[in-house]
């Protein structure tokens, strides 16, 4: 009877114990930051969520096309359970799936993902950058989700920053009183202000804030490069990673005045004749403005302050972030269209075309993109609009890098893998403009991509192919997406991106024939075959 009665408390105790543990997994977990203290989720795989976290002061009123300033402190527990607002922005990409709580101008928030259980753990950290030409995107993005990550040992984040118009405007009276005499770039400016927040609170969440890689993909990664270049920001980062593009070639920086003269030219078309009409503008009215005819584009800004020259003297000068780099672009980051317009796909239409674009040099340029077929063209001019819009400029970042970077390892990538079909689901929709989806039944079809277009790669590296509905993934997307986001995740952690059971993927040396790892079903590295068509963009640039 005695022993019934032993083995009777060992299971109410046993009971206890699993119902204390459920308990405590259920109980919403806190971190006190400087701010103040947070509430998150406690997600089911054993990963900690904190979002919508404010980095800076809501950027409105008198702060609108202002630097980011501090934010402000809060008593209380603040609950972080939910994505803040997204920036201002028009809808003009089809795959932009948002789970921010509306949008607005205060749309100054980060999200974390930690697997740490305690501050003291001392994790890696990965910071990322959404990608949208600087016009669109938000860090609420399902194909940015950090939770994958972060079952790898990563603390992730996903960052918002202003975009288009209130992102990007110069103007003179900004510069006026600006106390750094500059303008613009205050997109990249809340990127930076939320690299400083990481160092200052990273810790709370288990990670090491010497141990933080960068990342974007698109703008993203032209991001990414900035950062790398800037004064403010080069000495926050340990490693950078880009994803299709970099600042050396790709929405390529305005010079100030000329950017001050689109803002006044912009601030006319709202009939501001001053900063004081054209902030008490609703920020509606704004961005509307941007989406009329002849509005101008805003981008990033050569304004003496956040980029004290260009990214490629920076480079030249080795004035970057000394820091272990991977970067990479995608087999069909542009389609022929891009060079041929509506013109069939013949030699003497692609010809007609490069002399078109190159006058002096076409004959060059068609020895490195040859064709005399149907097919060969059409592959050629996928090759040079890919090349042209975000291939050289990634390639350019790795090859300066290279040269400059205080012999810290490059690892370069061409990503291959095919976007499976559509869903059945997903009826007569067909691909749009950099992976987004076109509903339209009346719009024509695009023709099927051969290879990965832009922004195809981002589910894979991130490790977030399911909640992307829209594709009917197969188990070779599973493995490509397993060996993809495993090399990130190694690169993340100790700088190298190789592992145990991966192909092996050498660092690009100086002189030698560069290695390049083809990411596919079949991942292998191969030697550089293309470097003539880089070469020669280069010296079209100079």
């Amino acid at each position: 009877m005695k022993k019934h009665i032993v083995l009777l408390c060992v299971a109410l105790g046993l009971t206890q114990a699993a119902i204390a543990q459920t308990n405590l997994s259920a109980t919403p977990p806190r971190v006190q930051v400087a701010n103040g203290t947070l509430e998150g989720v406690a997600e089911p795989g054993g990963v900690r969520s904190f979002k919508g976290v404010p980095f800076a002061a809501p950027p409105v009123g008198n702060l609108r096309w202002r630097e980011p300033q501090p934010a402000q402190n809060w008593s209380g527990v603040r609950k972080a359970d939910k994505f803040g607002p997204r920036a201002m922005q028009r809808p003009v990409f089809g795959d932009m799936n948002f789970r921010s709580n509306g949008m607005s101008e205060d749309c100054l928030y980060l999200n974390v993902w930690t697997p740490a259980k305690t501050g003291k753990e001392k994790l890696p950290v990965l910071v990322y950058f959404y990608g949208g030409g600087f016009i669109a995107g938000d860090g609420s993005e399902p194909r940015y989700d950090g939770e994958s990550m972060a079952q790898r040992g990563i603390v992730t984040l996903t960052v918002n920053y202003r975009l288009n118009v209130f992102g990007f405007m110069a103007h003179p009276e900004l510069t006026k009183e600006s106390p750094h005499k500059a303008s613009g770039n205050y997109g990249l400016l809340d990127q930076q202000a939320a690299l400083r927040w990481v160092q200052q609170n990273i810790a709370a969440f288990g990670g090491d804030p010497k141990r933080v890689t960068i990342a974007g993909e698109s703008a993203g990664s032209v991001s990414v490069s900035a950062q790398m270049v800037s004064p403010g920001s080069k000495n926050l980062i340990a490693g950078a990673i880009g994803e299709s593009g970099s600042l050396l070639g790709t929405l390529s920086p305005t010079p100030l005045a000329d950017a001050e003269a689109l803002g006044v030219k912009f601030a006319g078309s709202l009939g501001a004749n001053s900063l004081a009409d054209l902030r008490a503008v609703p920020a509606d009215k704004v961005l509307e403005a941007t989406g009329q005819a002849g509005a101008p584009r805003f981008s990033t800004v050569l304004d003496g302050h956040f980029l004290p020259k260009s990214a490629i003297a920076i480079f030249a000068a080795g004035e970057q972030a000394q820091v272990p780099l991977l970067a990479g672009w995608n087999s069909e980051e542009s389609g022929a269209r891009g060079i041929l317009g509506q013109d069939a796909p013949t030699p003497e239409n692609f010809a007609k075309n490069v002399k078109r674009l190159y006058p002096d040099r076409a004959d060059e340029v068609l020895k490195l993109y040859p064709g005399q077929t149907e097919a060969e063209v059409t592959q050629a001019a996928t090759d040079l609009a890919g090349d042209r819009f975000i291939g050289f400029s990634t390639w350019k970042w790795t090859d300066m890098h290279v040269k400059t970077g205080g012999g810290k390892p490059v690892y370069r990538y061409y990503y291959e893998r095919p976007r499976p079909p559509m869903t059945p689901e997903m009826g007569n929709a067909t691909p749009g403009l950099a992976g987004g989806v076109i509903r339209d039944s009346n719009a024509p079809k695009a023709p099927p991509a051969k290879g990965a277009v832009h922004s195809a790669e981002i589910e894979y590296a991130m490790g977030n192919l399911g909640s992307n509905k829209v594709y009917a993934w197969t188990p070779d997307d599973y493995k490509v997406s397993e060996v993809m986001q495993t090399y990130f995740a190694n690169f993340i952690k100790t700088g190298n991106p190789n592992g145990k059971g991966l192909p092996k993927w050498p660092a690009v040396t100086k002189g030698g024939p560069a290695p390049v790892l083809h990411i596919d079903v079949n991942t292998r590295t191969e030697t550089e075959k293309n470097a003539g068509r880089y070469q020669f963009l280069d010296q079209l640039m100079k």
